[in-house]
């Protein structure tokens, strides 16, 4: 059975020979971006292949792009390939535990249309608890070729802009409560947010466990933040365009299908003192 939003560590590990399987660590700090590689070589889950939040999950940075651009549609699904991704595989993607840097590559392979990949739920850290495998072995896969196409499920800092104060888009920020009134802002050089923007701090789709929340659950507290709104009018921004993917799988867990990604989030939108903002 295909998986598109989450898969559990009990089914996981029941594919860890399964050649149809490909798994990613996407560990990361973004306060030490090298953690993530020291984690993966101390240990990962049996097969898994290792993306960097910042080299391969994003394009370098101009000072005006955010912190986290897209990359290069064609050089990523080139990466892909070289990790023996084809549009046949089932992708299964983690991370330390919240989700967060994971539902990013998640994102990704949904933009370049491949529909089968799933978010280990409950990350690492509840592989671990339940003291499953683990190996310091890098695998050697063999490359396959990846053939999706870009998908328009992101819209740019323009886009916003010329429809500030209308009716019919949402801007939905994902980060916590504090960053979005503009207060101890440690990660960007100005802050605020999206003017008009709502709240809805990813960690918030979590339960104590570190799982995601039941879809039910997860549809009602999204369903009492938008209103009436469409699914499809809500745009997802954060500070970088990477935990607003959570709130994108979230929505999707929920069945609330077709919000979008503003992938430079406010890191790029802070970057042009032309843009307004709003605080408190």
């Amino acid at each position: 059975m295909t998986r598109t939003t989450l898969v559990a560590t009990e089914e996981l590990a029941g594919h860890l020979d399964d050649p149809e399987w490909v798994v990613f660590d996407c560990r990361h700090d973004l306060a030490n971006p090298d953690a993530g590689t020291k984690e993966y070589v101390l240990g990962h889950v049996p097969g898994a292949r290792f993306l960097h939040v910042d080299r391969d999950l994003a394009a370098p940075t101009t000072g005006k792009n955010g912190r986290h651009p897209l990359p290069d549609a064609q050089a990523f699904m080139r990466k892909l390939g070289a990790a023996g991704v084809d549009t046949s595989k089932q992708v299964v993607a983690y991370d330390g535990q919240t989700g967060v840097y994971a539902a990013r590559l998640w994102w990704m392979l949904r933009w370049l249309g491949h529909e089968k990949v799933a978010l280990l739920d409950g990350g690492y850290a509840k592989w671990m608890r339940e003291q499953r495998p683990v190996t310091g072995a890098v695998p050697q896969p063999v490359p396959a070729r990846f053939g999706g196409a870009p998908h328009e499920t992101w819209v740019g800092a323009d886009a916003i802009l010329g429809t500030l104060g209308r009716p019919g888009r949402i801007v939905l920020d994902a980060r916590s409560a504090d960053r979005y009134r503009g207060e101890n802002e440690t990660l960007d050089p100005v802050g605020g947010r999206i003017p008009g923007a709502l709240n809805r701090f990813f960690k918030d789709n979590l339960d104590s466990s570190g799982c995601y929340k039941p879809a039910a659950e997860l549809r009602q507290a999204f369903m009492a933040l938008l209103g009436d709104a469409a699914p499809e009018s809500v745009v997802h921004s954060c500070g970088s365009g990477v935990s607003a993917c959570h709130n994108l799988l979230a929505m999707e867990i929920a069945g609330l299908h077709g919000s979008k990604l503003y992938p430079g989030s406010w890191s790029e939108w802070c970057s042009d003192p032309g843009r307004p903002l709003e605080r408190g």
